[in-house]
C-alpha cells in the first residue's frame, strides 16, 4: 500500500503514531458545537444561522470554516428560497390564445365573465396544483360592498386585517 501511495513504510507508521494536531482537535470540538446547534434547530439552520449562534456563544469563527465543517459532517440547512420551477412547456411556434376580454375584467351582471387562474404550491411531498374559477361580477361586487364581517354579524369568520393609512402634509409630517 505504501508503494502505491508513494510513501515510505516508516513515514506511514510515524504519521499514524502522531498525536492529533491542535487544529484537528479544535475542528472536532467546533464540529460538535455545530452538530448541537443544528440539532437544536431541528436540522434547519444553515451556515449563517449556525455562525450567529456560535457568535452568541462567544466563538469567533470564519464562515468558510463553518461551511467546511458542516460539509464534512454532512450537515445542511433548509433553504426558504424557492427554486425556479418550469410548470409550462410552451411550444414556441404555436399561436398565443386570443385575449377575448381585451384585459377588461369588469362585468355588469352575473355569468357574463368568468376568470380563471392556476398556480402551484410547493409542499414537503411535492407540488400541489390549485385552480380557481370565479365569476368576475361576484368578485368585483364583493370587493365593492361592505363585508358582513365588518358589521359584527358574522363573528369568528376570517377577514382581512384593517389597514390604517396616514396622510402626509406638504412638510412630510403625518
Amino acid at each position: 500500500m505504501c508503494k502505491r501511495l508513494g510513501v515510505s513504510t516508516s513515514g506511514y507508521y510515524e504519521w499514524r503514531a502522531r498525536p492529533p494536531s491542535q487544529r484537528s482537535i479544535n475542528d472536532r470540538v467546533m464540529t460538535e458545537h455545530i452538530r448541537q446547534i443544528h440539532k437544536m434547530s431541528d436540522e434547519t439552520y444553515g451556515r449563517a444561522r449556525v455562525q450567529a449562534e456560535l457568535r452568541d456563544m462567544g466563538f469567533c469563527v470564519n464562515h468558510k470554516r463553518i461551511e467546511r465543517l458542516m460539509k464534512l459532517a454532512n450537515l445542511q440547512g433548509v433553504s426558504r428560497r424557492r427554486g425556479y420551477v418550469v410548470t409550462t412547456q410552451r411550444d414556441r411556434h404555436a399561436k398565443a390564445a386570443p385575449d377575448l376580454v381585451k384585459r377588461q375584467f369588469t362585468a355588469t351582471g352575473i355569468n357574463q365573465l368568468w376568470v380563471a387562474d392556476m398556480t402551484y404550491v410547493p409542499t414537503w411531498v411535492g407540488f400541489l396544483y390549485l385552480a380557481v374559477v370565479v365569476d368576475a361580477y361576484h368578485r368585483l361586487h364583493h370587493l365593492q360592498r361592505q363585508h358582513p364581517a365588518n358589521t359584527g354579524a358574522h363573528r369568528g369568520r376570517c377577514r382581512a386585517p384593517a389597514h390604517h393609512t396616514r396622510t402626509r402634509t406638504a412638510s412630510g409630517a403625518g
